[in-house]
């Protein structure tokens, strides 16, 4: 693409993400604009070509799209609010993390001043931006997305608009990004087991990578179930998993390890066994995380 054809970037808030947004724009010869609270963080990229604005206003106005990389919604609602004026007519993407209700509200707030929303997020750390397999989902106008999907494909090669809806993003985040910490704390709990044997944490990488490649094959399986509400051809029974409550004290004395973090699972476990699905599949949990006749709107 020829470097008159590079749609203007303009990037807001750089810490470790926001910085590798602007990078990805500048390797690629988007014309970027960055501002930060901060200003000593935008000498780096100037450094590699960015041009910094020395006012929030200023920075807005440098182009059509403006990205926002900030903490929280209302952390970005806040650093926009006095540039409102200049951001009028143009096209907002925010990538932070946040509830779905604080994207609504964002949304609405943008709607309120003239500005073209979509909300989305990085679904991968700072240094995989740019990358062909890197994802990232946005939620809201679809027309925003279309007009400018080949320069936010600069940030990630797996690049999906997931509809009309401008919570969409946060929805998924929230629904995608609970997994991590529980699956980390299984790791670390790995690790305090074989570290206290004297073996090395890395040890356990390519077993626990063939886990959760495992773990990865019976998704589709198990979310089928959720689908249909089907739980009665298991191929692992929450019964299964109740069973293996007992062994985790014994594990904690032997080990001399804090396993306390399973007491919350224990108890969804308990409740999954007293409502009836002791033989279901594991997938039955999912009706008791569920709140009778409440759904995420």
């Amino acid at each position: 693409m020829p470097a008159d054809d590079l749609t203007p970037v303009t990037v807001i808030g750089l810490g470790a993400m926001g910085a590798a947004l602007a990078e990805a724009f500048i390797g690629a010869g988007h014309p970027t604009t960055v501002w930060n609270r901060s200003a000593k963080k935008a000498a780096p990229l100037v450094a590699k070509g960015a041009r910094h604005a020395a006012t929030i206003g200023e920075a807005v106005a440098a182009g059509p799209l403006v990205i926002a990389c900030l903490t929280t919604h209302d952390a970005t609602r806040e650093a926009l609010e006095p540039a409102s004026a200049a951001l009028a007519g143009r096209a907002l993407v925010t990538l932070n993390t946040g509830t779905p209700d604080g994207a609504r509200r964002m949304a609405a707030w943008a709607e309120a001043r003239g500005v073209r929303f979509l909300g989305g997020a990085v679904k991968n750390v700072p240094p995989a931006v740019g990358k062909p397999d890197t994802l990232l989902y946005y939620g809201g106008d679809k027309a925003v997305f279309d007009t400018y999907e080949a320069t936010l494909r600069v940030l990630g090669g797996d690049t999906v608009h997931l509809g009309d809806e401008p919570d969409l993003a946060a929805l998924y985040e929230q629904a995608v990004g609970g997994l991590l910490l529980p699956a980390l704390l299984g790791f670390f709990q790995g690790a305090a087991l074989v570290t206290a044997r004297g073996l090395k944490a890395d040890t356990l990488v390519r077993f626990t990578i063939k886990w959760l490649e495992m773990i990865a094959s019976e998704l589709p399986a198990i979310a089928d179930e959720i689908d249909s509400g089907d739980y009665t051809r298991p191929r692992a029974t929450v019964g299964i998993f109740h069973q293996g409550i007992a062994n985790v004290p014994e594990l904690a004395r032997e080990a001399g390890i804090d396993v306390s973090w399973h007491e919350p699972m224990h108890a969804l476990l308990e409740r999954a066994v007293a409502d009836g699905h002791r033989d279901h599949s594991i997938a039955a949990l999912v009706e008791t995380l569920r709140k009778p006749g409440q759904r995420i709107s």
